[in-house]
């Protein structure tokens, strides 16, 4: 037996398929119940249930109780970071699909990745703050410069360190096949996005849908 990480025992886990439609309605960063996981995954709810508990043995959900409701989440940005990877995988080397509508449209230029934004403006918005100093590649990490901090300050945005979450990470992201920004200045920016009410959530997806003075917002804050 190999000494090290059982990758198997993962894989195996988000290889089912219902399984791996419910992990990716949760890359929302919506808690959901067994009921509306079900749904997302096309099975019963009893078959539902046996699926939860293997994600919640295998360490990759938490189970949170509200009154009479049980909702499950993601366990970790670590988590959902394995999601996106896995979904930007399966768009270079798996099988073709049809072609995608003005929903995948959408979801391509904007979207929730777990708490933080992804599509085509957020990888913009990652290389502007690199060309701006804002942001500092460090061999494969990312810092945040005193210039940023002072910057995002300004803004209103709060930037906090939390145990075994990095303010900044590089997130691969699936529809760009570049990174984006994670961590929890990632989760800070989509918070003030949506705060500011530049942007707004769409219904039963993960799109991002900026209004015409937020995306001109987005553009002089994030983009100049």
């Amino acid at each position: 037996m190999r000494e090290g990480p059982d990758i198997a025992r993962i894989a195996s886990l988000v290889g089912d398929p219902a399984r791996a439609n419910m992990l990716n309605a949760l890359m929302g960063g919506t808690a959901l119940t067994a009921s509306e996981l079900a749904l997302e995954a096309g099975v019963s709810l009893p078959t539902a249930s046996s699926h939860l508990s293997k994600l919640m043995e295998g360490g990759l959900l938490t189970l949170a109780s509200q009154g009479r409701h049980r909702y499950y989440g993601l366990a970790s940005a670590q988590v959902a970071g394995m999601i996106e990877a896995i979904i930007g995988v399966a768009e270079a080397v798996g099988p073709k699909r049809v072609r995608p509508g003005p929903r995948d449209a959408a979801m391509r230029v904007a979207r929730v990745c777990y708490d933080h934004l992804a599509g085509e403006q957020a990888v913009m918005m990652l290389d502007r703050l690199f060309d701006r100093k804002l942001l500092l590649r460090e061999d494969n990490e990312i810092r945040l410069s005193s210039a940023g901090a002072s910057h995002f300050s300004a803004l209103g945005i709060e930037i906090q360190a939390k145990a075994r979450r990095p303010v900044c990470r590089a997130c691969l992201d699936w529809s760009v096949r570049r990174s984006h920004l994670a961590g929890t200045l990632g989760a800070a920016i989509l918070d003030k996005i949506i705060a500011e009410k530049w942007a707004c959530r769409e219904k039963d997806s993960r799109a991002v849908v900026f209004s015409p003075r937020g995306r001109q917002e987005f553009k002089r804050v994030f983009l100049a």
